[in-house]
């Protein structure tokens, strides 16, 4: 019985250290990402590099909390996954708001410094979601931060295309029409976490 339990518990064991060597990687790209916009957005006065370093904060911070459910039983380890789909939902909500007091402000982001950073925040999140990429099919703690990054990804590439519309037009709207996508891609993603959570936490207690 021995030698069957280790060659049922090795793969996972390998498979969970990867894992966690995957999110230690996030985790330090994410807060590395989080200290350049803070500093660049300090020095060019851009709210949008300010909104964006929030959300490597809150991407950081999920690693984190990831890194630290491993050894949870499935149960809790949904119920931290329940947490982060809310919170992308309410991320969500927040980029909504922003877009609203951006168009009714009437404020310009900087186009070639949101251009710059979003390149680097896009090589960031690419290797994110590279390294994060095997695990998209796992529990729900698995899937939400695969879901993070990809909409990182996803974000960065529309940012750098929204500032190229902005430095052609000399108009937020560009700018505005990303945050409303982005808002949308976080909707719905944080919605298929929070379901998924929810059913493994309802499986967690039946088994």
């Amino acid at each position: 019985m021995a030698g069957c339990q280790c060659e049922h518990h090795t793969p996972k064991q390998a498979r969970s250290k990867k894992f966690r060597n995957a999110l230690w990687i996030a985790f330090f790209l994410n807060l590395s990402m989080f200290i350049i916009e803070v500093v660049v957005g300090i020095k060019a006065g851009s709210t949008a590099l300010w909104a964006d370093a929030l959300d490597f904060a809150g991407d950081a911070f999920n690693y984190a909390i990831s890194i630290m459910a491993l050894g949870m039983s499935l149960y809790w380890r949904a119920s931290i996954a329940l947490v982060k789909g809310i919170t992308m939902f309410a991320f969500a909500v927040l980029i909504l708001v922003k877009v609203v007091w951006a168009y009714w402000t009437g404020l310009q982001p900087e186009a070639i410094t949101m251009g710059l950073i979003g390149l680097l925040a896009l090589v960031a999140n690419v290797l994110s979601a590279l390294v994060l990429y095997t695990f998209r099919d796992g529990d729900a703690n698995m899937t939400s931060v695969w879901l993070c990054s990809r909409n990182d990804a996803i974000g960065n590439i529309a940012v750098i295309l929204a500032a190229i519309g902005v430095f052609g037009t000399q108009s937020s709207i560009p700018d505005l029409v990303v945050a409303v996508v982005m808002a949308s891609l976080g909707f719905s993603s944080g919605y298929h976490v929070i379901q998924k959570s929810r059913a493994e936490r309802q499986a967690a207690k039946v088994t």
